[in-house]
C-alpha cells in the first residue's frame, strides 16, 4: 500500500511561502575581515590633531605660559604610542599610560596644564586632571564631528569592504578606538547606513573598558562572531593598532600613511603592509575560496619587507 501525503494549500518543496515566517539563518561565517576606522576606512588622524588643538585652544590650555599645542609629527608618535584619545591626553600630561618599553618624546609635558579659559587653576591632582581631560574630550569630539564631514574614503577600502560583504562565509566587522559619537559620524559620512547594516559586527571604544592596544576589542569581535582569532584578518594603521591585532593572535594587514610609513611594521609582527588598497585589492587577496585565511597575505601587492 502505497501512502500519499498532500500538503497543505501553498506548500512547495522545499520553498516556504509563508510570508510571515524568517527567512532561514545564515551559516556561521568560517573567517572574518575586521576594519579599525580612523587611518583605515578614512584619513582622519589629521582632523583628530586638529580638533584636539581646537579643544586646547578653547580651554586656553597653558603650560609656563605657553599654549599647549600638538604638532603633526608629536601627534604621530601619539598614535603610534598610545590608544584612545584621553588615554593620549593622560599620557601627555603626565607621562603615565604607555605599554612598557615604549618610545618616549621630548614634547611630552608630564604636567598638568592651567586651562587659563575656565578659570585657570592647575589641576591638583590626578583626580581633577582626569575630570579636565573628561571635559576636552567631550569638547574635542563635538568639534571633530563637524570636521569629520568633510572626509570621504581611503583609496579602494570600500570596494575591498563591498567584496567581503559578497563573500560567502566572511563576517565583516568595524572595530575602533574612537568614542561612539565620533566614530558614527565617520561611518555614517564613509560607510554609509545602506552598508553599515550589512556588517555582522560594529565595536566603538566606549563598548570596552581597555583601549588599544590591549587585544580587547578584536577579541570581544571573535567572540561575538564565534570564531577563533587565528580565522580574523584585521587592518589597521598604526602600531597601537597592529599590537592589539597581535596580541589577538590575529592576522593584521597595515594601510599606513604619509605620516607613518616610516614606522617598522612588519618589526612589530605585520602581516603585510603598504599604503592603500588602490590597486583594486579584493577579498581574494586574503581568503581562499573556502573562507580559510590564506598563508600569505596581500602577495604581489604587499611592500617587500626588508
Amino acid at each position: 500500500m502505497t501512502l500519499e501525503i498532500s500538503p497543505p494549500d501553498g506548500f512547495v518543496w522545499g520553498v516556504n511561502l509563508d510570508e510571515g515566517s524568517p527567512p532561514p539563518p545564515s551559516p556561521p561565517p568560517s573567517a572574518a575581515l575586521l576594519f579599525d576606522c580612523d587611518g583605515v576606512l578614512v584619513e582622519t588622524e589629521e582632523l583628530h590633531r586638529v580638533a584636539y588643538n581646537m579643544a586646547f585652544e578653547e580651554f586656553g590650555l597653558q603650560i609656563a605660559g605657553a599654549p599647549v599645542v600638538w604638532s603633526k609629527e608629536y601627534y604621530s608618535f601619539l598614535a603610534n604610542t598610545v590608544g584612545g584619545g584621553k588615554p593620549k591626553m593622560r599620557y601627555h600630561f603626565t607621562g603615565l599610560g604607555a605599554p612598557e618599553g615604549a618610545r618616549t618624546h621630548q614634547d611630552t609635558a608630564k604636567v598638568w596644564p592651567a586651562p587659563t579659559a575656565r578659570g585657570g587653576a592647575v589641576p591638583a591632582d590626578e583626580a581633577a586632571g582626569m575630570a579636565l581631560v573628561d571635559e576636552l574630550q567631550d569638547f574635542k569630539t563635538e568639534c571633530y564631528k563637524q570636521l569629520v564631514t568633510k572626509a570621504g574614503p581611503r583609496p579602494g577600502v570600500l570596494a575591498l569592504m563591498d567584496s567581503a560583504i559578497a563573500a560567502p562565509g566572511i563576517a565583516v566587522g568595524i572595530c575602533s578606538a574612537s568614542t561612539r559619537g565620533g566614530f558614527e559620524k565617520v561611518v555614517d559620512a564613509v560607510v554609509g547606513q545602506e552598508r553599515l547594516a550589512r556588517l555582522d559586527v560594529v565595536i566603538a571604544g566606549d563598548d570596552v573598558s581597555r583601549k588599544k592596544p590591549h587585544p580587547e576589542i578584536y577579541n570581544v569581535a571573535a567572540q561575538r562572531l564565534g570564531l577563533s582569532s587565528a580565522d580574523c584578518v584585521v587592518v589597521e594603521d598604526s602600531i597601537v593598532g597592529l599590537r592589539a591585532a597581535k596580541a589577538a593572535n590575529m592576522r593584521c594587514v597595515i594601510t599606513y600613511t604619509p605620516e607613518t610609513q616610516a614606522e617598522d611594521f612588519y618589526a612589530e609582527g605585520a602581516d603585510a603592509k603598504l599604503l592603500d588598497f588602490s590597486s583594486g585589492v579584493e577579498v581574494g587577496a586574503l581568503f581562499s575560496p573556502e573562507g580559510a585565511v590564506l598563508p600569505e597575505l596581500l602577495p604581489g601587492v604587499r611592500d617587500p619587507r626588508p
